[in-house]
């Protein structure tokens, strides 16, 4: 039997940890239920996958390849199923906007992935340090698989985000368990049994439940583990890990910024941030969560945002096109900040051009808002909004925005537009974020050969391509010496003397 955890809601200010499906030896249901047994039947199968790791050997270059063929093969035979559960999942999302933002990207890394991996894979070559160099000795770096990585993937984009780690982990020559999320059961249900039909459970094994498995997923001491969610629930994920020493690469959230440069073609800009905003309705960890305007140019940012969203989509409710909110807890919370920003006064302005009543409709669209320059002490300006809310704050001088975004928690992504190539050197080089994409909106995250990752709030460590390859192997440094012995030629062995004290002298100065 498949055993399935209840599947629960989001809470307010996570981008929901991915949760998994304990497979076919169970021994009650009871036991299903237990941390402890939860965590011991998770136990078994890491040590099932440790065993057949170790008895693999050396992974070579064809069976990375193979696992990766088997991924594209999987995405590409299944496509129209996979495009059905995650529209299950969301209660509308149209399967274009899955071929676009889940597998289309995905199939993209992983022929990125198949082109490169033998150069990966290479071993490096360093410097010997002196006198070493000069007798033969060699310095490389060998990348080698960890062994088992635990990858927790969230309810967003519930193919990519659990593919796109997947590959460099699979490219490195790990095997893989998975936790899928458990906010879209009907996407996490068919993942868990497709890869059981392209891949030995030895391989990649896939687990589903609530938040109890993914405490007990988290605990295990895997030889490393990549969670991408909430920064609340990052902080609980690497306090489990910890007890492990399990390293860990976190890609968690924050509030991404736009920059507005005077010298942008504004028409252009609108239609691109607009553009990016309304992607999966905003639910999109580097979707972009206030927006810095000209002072002088904000009605006409207002007044072109309006001209924008109408091209996309006349009318929210009734449109397939347009994404609904995952549940009724995230639809909720983001109608709880609109209307805290009502009480207090906030200018909103809905885009919807049909100014449709979306409060009460059962499938949770709620139309892009704009927020014209909410106080800092509301929701909507400390929470990750995760959905399609976009505050603007006026502004007169570029270093007004730069102090404004250094005193936030550092965000995972930055956005300048704009066509003074001296404002776009100073915000680069005076703020930190994960990642920065210029004159568009989360193309940084589409470049495989660029590292893709969070720092501070918004996570530690990297993935995608040559990065994420390395994220997911062990760099062993290995210097093989020449045939000199050096000790010995140095005179550096005891009992000393005058010899290493010429070499010291040689050595120990300016």
């Amino acid at each position: 039997m498949n055993a399935k955890m209840p599947a629960g809601e989001t809470p307010p200010d996570t981008i929901a940890p991915a949760a998994s499906a304990l497979d076919q030896d169970l021994h009650s249901e009871q036991d299903l239920h237990t941390e402890q047994g939860i965590h011991a039947e998770l136990g078994r199968q890491l040590q099932q996958m440790r065993s057949a790791f170790a008895a693999e050997g050396v992974v070579t270059l064809e069976v990375r390849l193979d696992r990766l063929k088997r991924c594209t093969d999987l995405l590409l035979d299944n496509q129209q199923a996979l495009c059905t559960a995650v529209e299950t999942d969301f209660g509308c999302r149209a399967p274009v906007v899955t071929q676009m933002a889940d597998l289309m990207t995905t199939l993209q890394s992983l022929k990125f992935a198949r082109k490169h991996l033998r150069k990966w894979m290479q071993a490096e070559k360093r410097s010997a340090p002196f006198p070493m160099n000069m007798f033969g000795a060699r310095a490389m770096v060998h990348y080698q698989p960890k062994g088992v990585i635990g990858i927790m993937s969230p309810w967003n984009v519930p193919i990519n985000v659990l593919f796109s780690p997947l590959i460099d982990a699979l490219g490195a020559g790990n095997r893989v368990m998975l936790k899928a999320s458990e906010f879209t059961p009907a996407t996490s249900q068919l993942l868990a049994d497709l890869f059981s039909r392209y891949f030995d459970q030895n391989e990649i094994h896939v687990v589903t439940g609530a938040a109890n498995v993914a405490a007990a997923f988290s605990a295990l001491p895997l030889d490393h583990l990549i969670f991408t969610g909430s920064s609340q629930v990052g902080r609980h994920i690497l306090q489990a890990a910890a007890a492990n020493l399990t390293p860990v690469t976190l890609e968690l959230g924050g509030k991404s910024p736009v920059v507005v440069s005077a010298s942008a073609n504004l028409e252009e800009v609108v239609e691109k941030i607009i553009g990016g905003k309304i992607i999966n309705s905003g639910q999109l960890c580097i979707s972009p969560d206030y927006c810095f305007v000209p002072q002088a140019r904000m009605e006409e940012f207002i007044t072109l945002s309006k001209a924008a969203f109408a091209r996309f989509f006349n009318g929210c409710l009734d449109n397939s096109d347009y994404v609904s909110i995952i549940n009724q807890k995230n639809f909720e919370r983001l109608t709880a900040y609109v209307e805290e920003a009502e009480q207090q006064g906030v200018e909103l302005v809905n885009l919807d051009p049909l100014q449709q009543p979306w409060r009460q409709n059962p499938q949770r669209k709620m139309p892009l808002h704009l927020l014209i320059d909410p106080a800092d002490n509301l929701q909507v300006m400390q929470q990750e909004i995760f959905g399609p809310l976009l505050c603007l704050k006026p502004y007169n001088e570029l270093q007004d925005c730069i102090n404004d975004i250094n005193r936030r928690p550092r965000p995972l992504a930055l956005y300048y537009f704009g066509d003074n190539q001296a404002e776009q050197e100073t915000l680069i080089a005076t703020t930190i974020a994960g990642g920065m994409s210029v004159n568009d909106i989360g193309v940084h995250y589409a470049c495989d050969d660029l590292p893709f990752g969070g720092i501070g709030n918004s996570g530690m460590g990297q993935l995608h391509g040559r990065d994420g390859f390395r994220t997911c192997s062990h760099a062993k440094a290995v210097l093989n010496q020449g045939r000199v012995n050096i000790p010995k030629l140095f005179g550096t062995l005891p009992p000393f003397g005058s010899k290493v004290e010429k070499t010291l002298q040689r050595v120990l100065k300016k």
